[in-house]
């Protein structure tokens, strides 16, 4: 909610501001790349790694591709990261809703958000141009 210069409260819509596009395609890709590792993976070693291989893979997929998301949104930066690693997290569970998971699984989706957001933050960040000065 804001409060224009009259005093009258009004509500913002940040939804409308958000790249939809963008957030999807983020998500879409960083699940593709979770799948190009864990095929291989399990067709040479099995499944027991994926334990240990996807969790962090999460995180890392999803703030690589939330920094993408939110590198172009000129506002709202965490919340696209924070959108691309929520849906990524929809689009898996929306995969397997019939199957059971292990704990690993379900804690990845919150590594997923989690990666997401911190990508977001990171595309915010401004660059530290005093240190660029002293560099030149």
């Amino acid at each position: 909610m804001v409060v224009d210069g009259e005093g009258e409260r009004r509500v913002t819509n940040a939804m409308v501001r958000v790249r939809w596009i963008r957030v999807l395609v983020a998500a879409l890709l960083a699940e593709l790349v979770l799948v190009a590792i864990a095929v291989p993976v399990t067709l040479w070693v099995g499944q027991t790694p994926l334990l240990y291989i996807i969790p962090p893979a999460c995180f890392l997929a999803t703030l690589f591709f939330g920094r993408w998301a939110a590198q172009k949104a000129g506002a709202n930066f965490i919340l696209h990261g924070t959108l691309v690693g929520l849906v990524a997290a929809l689009l898996y569970i929306g995969l397997t809703w019939s199957q059971t998971l292990p704990m690993a699984y379900l804690i990845s989706h919150g590594l997923k958000v989690i990666g997401g957001a911190a990508g977001g933050f990171l595309a915010g960040r401004k660059p530290n141009t005093a240190a660029a000065k002293t560099t030149a």
